[in-house]
């Protein structure tokens, strides 16, 4: 049985899309595609059927990640039900998951930074806004990273 794994950010064309590509590359190199479904998608509707932002596929791209394929979406009822792992990018996507959270799901919605060791910063800086695509994209990457050891170890 797979494990069911999906991205949240605001808009889904910044960060959770990077976290998406991120993690489906680390799954990818290390050869175990066959154990996970990867997803990525927003709390709310701004970019739906949208691409990643250019910046972030130009960040993305640069450390040998791929975006472009990727479609923005909003996150549906069904998801809770559907996915295993919900990963919020932001303290505030984090409580409006949550909140919307149908109390007979299963699924565990966690900080994707809250795998970071050490870490005093929960939340991915939104570079829509802020910039720092390139440090957005290393924080998401290392976070993926320690997230799938995790994952593989419980497996």
């Amino acid at each position: 049985m797979k494990i069911k794994v999906l991205f949240v950010c605001m808009g889904n064309i910044c960060r959770s899309p990077t976290a998406e590509g991120a993690f489906r590359q680390l799954v990818k190199d290390n050869d175990c595609s066959e154990m996970f479904e990867i997803d990525s998608a927003g709390t709310h509707a701004y970019h739906i059927g949208n691409p990643p932002d250019r910046r972030s596929q130009q960040a993305a791209r640069a450390c040998g990640v791929d975006l472009s394929n990727q479609r923005a979406r909003q996150v549906h009822e069904s998801d809770f039900y559907h996915y295993d792992k919900i990963l919020a990018m932001d303290l505030d996507n984090y409580h409006n998951l949550k909140s919307e959270h149908p109390s007979e799901s299963q699924s565990d919605i966690e900080l994707l930074l809250d795998y970071l060791p050490d870490n005093t910063i929960r939340s991915v800086p939104d570079p829509y806004y802020e910039g720092r695509f390139d440090e957005v994209f290393e924080m998401i990457h290392q976070a993926c990273d320690l997230l799938l050891q995790d994952l593989i170890k419980k497996a």
